[in-house]
């Protein structure tokens, strides 16, 4: 991609998110996330009524009376987008692809943290981390994001997603509100993902393509497997294999729901064949 088409895509790109951006959250940004800290503002004299578990008592000490930590929200979030850039983000049956989705949801998030004057940082993944960048404020930083999620040319196919995690929770040390976005095709990431649920506000957006649970009745349907180039031909007429391939992903989904719920995680489903905008209200509905 020439510098002029990739600019004139982060373009198109900026112009849809920010209505999107708009158009969900509507002035409700701070109340979805969970993710506030509370940052030390002073020391004052204890008064009748205030919390006993409150009292400063190195202070109390030194002045002679008690003397109460007083604590304020925090005015500033870290939102931290984790993306995967694997093969089987490219598939896209109808509409858009994956990696559509993903590109697009990203910039909402990034654009929705830059109208409220939060630091934004990325995790680029495939079986490795491709790309880390750190968290910053400001307009150009988040197209540069979005600049590197369309540009990405991943060195690895397949998906490490307890090497993604294993990143973010090595890198981000305070409270961080964070969107992992992925179809979550990896293995043994539960104990990490449960790690990040519990010290971070943590946010799955499952991206689902229709193929991913009913295959076409066209015959002999050949399948590329995108993360390892394996192929396979399936014979989708019959009834009875097409069952099978969507029960099989369908226990695939439900445990999914299940960790997800175990570890903490809020988490929705985005379809490439579908709009975006109703998943993510109802998602920071519930959280608002």
């Amino acid at each position: 991609m020439d510098t002029a088409e990739l600019l004139k895509r982060v373009r198109r790109v900026e112009i849809k998110s920010r209505g999107l951006s708009d158009r969900i959250f509507s002035g409700q940004y701070h109340s979805a996330f969970k993710g506030r800290g509370m940052a030390f503002s002073e020391n004052r004299e204890y008064a009748p009524g205030d919390e006993i578990r409150a009292i400063n008592w190195n202070v109390t000490a030194r002045m002679g009376t008690p003397y109460l930590k007083v604590f304020e929200e925090e005015r500033e979030l870290t939102v931290f987008i984790i993306a995967d850039v694997s093969g089987s983000i490219d598939v896209g049956t109808k509409g858009a692809t994956k990696r559509d989705r993903i590109t697009e949801l990203s910039a909402i998030i990034g654009f929705s943290a830059l109208g409220n004057n939060d630091k934004v940082g990325a995790i680029l993944f495939s079986d490795r981390i491709e790309q880390f960048i750190p968290p910053k404020k400001g307009r150009s930083h988040v197209l540069r994001i979005i600049r590197e999620l369309l540009e990405i040319q991943p060195i690895g196919r397949g998906t490490d997603i307890s090497g993604a995690l294993e990143q973010f929770l090595s890198a981000m040390k305070k409270r961080t509100v964070a969107f992992m976005l992925s179809d979550f095709m990896g293995d043994d990431y539960e104990n990490l993902l449960r790690r990040a649920g519990k010290k971070h506000d943590f946010v799955a957006l499952q991206i689902e393509d229709p193929i991913d649970t009913d295959l076409p009745n066209v015959g002999f349907l050949p399948i590329i497997d995108p993360e390892t180039s394996e192929e396979e031909f399936l014979f989708t007429q019959s009834k009875k294999k097409r069952a099978i391939y969507k029960a099989e992903e369908l226990r695939r989904k439900d445990a999914l729901e299940k960790m997800f719920s175990k570890s903490g995680v809020d988490h929705t489903v985005i379809r490439t064949d579908r709009d975006i905008v109703k998943p993510l209200m109802q998602l920071f509905d519930r959280r608002g």
